[in-house]
């Protein structure tokens, strides 16, 4: 016994000691990562470089060379700045009088009268150089003049919907002023707008620059000098490309051989191998030369070189698919270690979240806000979302946010890539409700502020917006499984904003105990257990009886309710008898059907662009569910959202659908009802409004509000489609 207690006490003992070393044994973990890491990029690099001087013999054989010289031929210059003093101006039109002597079409472009989301496109066929000249101001903040700009590049660049080579073909310089007296932003601007034009696959033609006006620290002695030793750069680069000089630069920037040889088509690779968009970002910002000062410094002899950014794109897209998945799976080990840690220590786990999701606005410990992009899309009159056509919301007034980033299911169509924490009962500290819609609402303000002076947005709408009206609960994670749901949805409700809530039925008693909102969501992926745990991939071992039981909850409730349906072209649109029985369990009001957003590459998903069905294809889909269900009937469409609407034609009073919704009638009947402590109701026919013309099934309109004005982007036909 004696043996055995000690034994037990010494078995303590360690597991204690190793309890309380605990974060000296996930940093020694995360350090053995580091220099694995480390070596394999060193390896991966050097065999890297033996395979690009195979292909460019190759290619040289092949006469690639002579294509790719014709490839490179310049039309003309186009000189973008952003200034808040005018020396970024004044710079452009020096530079523009240098080019002028090169016999080349030069233009001066201000970034505040520019429009990137109408005309940057363009410049990917146009065989243009575009140089962009952009000031740092206040606390790393771009110039006034240029804030739209970046922040639509900014956005762009962290969308998945855009794509890792929507700018390809677009050929670029940076130089970016700024004052190194401000050591946390010095020349923030330049590095970003380098970076997020590098991430939507526009091409480097020479390495970024940075003028500097501390004049102690100035490479040159003045901003003015760094300017101009740059300027004499470009020219020289730039006669190059009319040349028809197949090398990227100089030829002189990296230990005495371009640093950049093969680099473009390097680039290019990336992106058409799929490289992901998380992958290019982090090990860019990692890796990336800050300046052409370093370059310079090993032009002059230095040993110790700097992964170029542009070469770590080839590095990764290289390596072995086994590397590349146990990387992979490091660093998740890394990230789910870290995770716990914070969880059992009750602090921000969003903090972990929304670093990977440029845009995202963190509330408290486990919310956030985002703006949609069809905010910003009628903010300009140019259309609403699919709820603007079916259910007569404002797009411009809607705020779209969560009380909850963790979810029960890990879907294969996820948007956020599994970023988000998963799990089947609230473990966070739980903020309270007033905080959330109180930072939600501020948060969503300073984000519409944005827009103001932004070439297109209305005045009317944007004064508009900045009181929310509509709230979709339906940002990321599952919102129901905050366990102050009810009190969120009473106070939205106080502010006089409606709630649209989306649940992934694996909550039933969450859904039977809820408060009316404005709309219930519930999202139906799949018809059959097999199909559902391929798609959703639930946490909960029992989920087909959960989502059974919520679909029964959600024929308990009296106001609105939705059925949303993702079609997955191969996993789940060959079970239409199937979907049939379970709207006929579920009594939904709506059925929404919508094919599934391609959201890019994802070691998460085997997803391509080959499930993404045609909106045709959604058609024949729908029209053949409504024959199965006889009191449902298709309502209305909204092509570009590639989505319809099935309702139950209880909606369909005198040969007129009423699937529009009287939000103020609304308001009074939840407020009479909290009034009375729940004794009096209302059902979803008690607040209905007739749906217009345009946005019915059938329309020559096809869902498009014909008061805004659509916008067909031009030269690529790119589906960024989503809601």
């Amino acid at each position: 016994l004696d043996v055995s207690m000690d034994t037990w006490n010494f078995i303590s003992t360690c597991l204690v000691s190793l309890w309380l070393h605990r974060s000296y044994i996930y940093s020694a973990v995360a350090f053995g990562i580091t220099v694995w890491i480390v070596i394999q990029f060193t390896t991966t690099r050097t065999k890297r470089k033996i395979t690009e001087q195979v292909r460019t013999e190759n290619k040289l054989v092949n006469g690639y060379a002579t294509l790719q010289a014709k490839e490179v031929c310049v039309a003309g210059v186009k000189i973008f700045y952003g200034s808040q003093t005018g020396t970024a101006k004044r710079f452009a039109k020096g530079l523009a009088e240098a080019v002028v002597f090169l016999n080349l079409p030069v233009e001066v472009i201000s970034m505040g009268d520019y429009d990137p989301d109408d005309r940057l496109l363009e410049e990917t066929t146009s065989r243009n150089v575009c140089v962009f000249l952009v000031a740092t101001y206040t606390d790393g903040q771009p110039a006034e003049s240029a804030a739209w700009f970046c922040k639509w590049l900014e956005e762009a660049a962290n969308d998945f919907r855009f794509g890792k080579s929507f700018l390809k073909g677009l050929r670029y310089a940076v130089f970016g002023l700024g004052n190194s007296v401000y050591v946390d932003h010095y020349n923030t601007v330049g590095r970003n707008t380098d970076r997020w034009l590098w991430m939507l696959g526009a091409r480097r033609i020479m390495t970024r620059a940075e003028g500097d006006c501390n004049v102690a620290q100035s490479k040159h002695g003045s901003i003015e000098a760094d300017f101009e030793a740059w300027k004499a750069k470009f020219l020289s680069r730039l006669q190059g490309l009319c040349r028809g000089e197949k090398k990227p630069c100089s030829g002189k920037c990296r230990k005495g051989k371009c640093k950049s040889s093969g680099k473009q088509s390097k680039e290019s690779s990336d992106h058409e191998h799929g490289t992901s968009q998380y992958e290019n970002t982090k090990t860019e910002e990692l890796f990336e030369t800050t300046s052409e000062e370093e370059a310079d410094a090993e032009e002059a002899g230095g040993t110790n070189s700097v992964i170029d950014v542009e070469d770590l794109g080839s590095i990764m897209s290289h390596m072995k698919k086994a590397k590349v998945l146990l990387l992979r799976l490091m660093l998740n080990f890394v990230y789910q270690l870290v995770c716990f840690v914070y969880q059992l220590l009750q602090v921000k786990i969003s903090c972990l979240f929304f670093g990977l999701f440029p845009g995202y606005k963190l509330i408290g410990s486990h919310s956030g806000v985002k703006l949609c992009r069809w905010t910003k899309s009628m903010l300009r009159g140019r259309g609403g979302c699919y709820k603007h056509t079916f259910y007569g919301i404002e797009s411009h007034r809607c705020m779209e946010a969560t009380p909850s980033l963790a979810c029960a299911n890990k879907c294969v169509f996820c948007w956020r890539h599994h970023t988000n924490p998963v799990g089947t009962e609230w473990q966070w500290k739980m903020d309270q409700p007033e905080r959330i819609l109180q930072e939600a609402i501020e948060n969503h303000q300073s984000m519409i502020k944005q827009f103001k002076g932004v070439s297109g947005v209305k005045a009317d709408r944007f004064e508009e917006a900045m009181t929310a009206k509509h709230c979709a609960l339906s940002l990321v994670g599952e919102p129901i499984m905050y366990p102050e749901i009810n009190r969120f949805v009473k106070l939205l409700h106080q502010h006089s904003i409606s709630s649209f809530l989306v649940t992934n039925a694996q909550f039933p008693d969450e859904i039977r105990n809820l408060e009316p909102v404005t709309q219930l969501y519930v999202s139906v992926d799949a018809s059959t257990k097999e199909s559902l745990k391929r798609i959703d991939r639930p946490l909960f071992k029992d989920f087909w009886q959960r989502f059974l039981d919520s679909l029964k909850a959600l024929s308990e409730k009296q106001q609105r309710t939705v059925y949303r349906l993702t079609l997955v072209k191969a996993w789940n649109v060959d079970e239409l008898k199937a979907y049939a029985d379970l709207i006929a369990l579920g009594k939904p009001d709506f059925i929404e059907v919508k094919g599934v957003t391609y959201c890019g590459e994802s070691s998460a998903s085997n997803l391509t662009m080959a499930n993404v069905p045609w909106h045709e294809e959604v058609v024949r889909f729908v029209q053949e569910l409504a024959d199965l269900i006889p009191n449902y009937e298709i309502a209305c469409e909204h092509e570009h959202s590639n989505c319809l609407l099935i309702a139950h034609k209880k909606f369909k009073i005198n040969g007129e659908w009423f699937t529009w919704i009287d939000y103020d009638r609304f308001q009074e009947l939840v407020r009479e009802h909290e009034r009375s402590g729940g004794s009096t109701t209302f059902t979803a026919a008690d607040y209905t409004a007739r749906t217009p013309h345009w946005a019915l099934f059938g329309s020559r309109e096809r869902g498009f509000d014909p008061l805004d004005v659509r916008y067909q982007r031009k030269n690529k036909a790119r589906d960024i489609s989503g809601c």
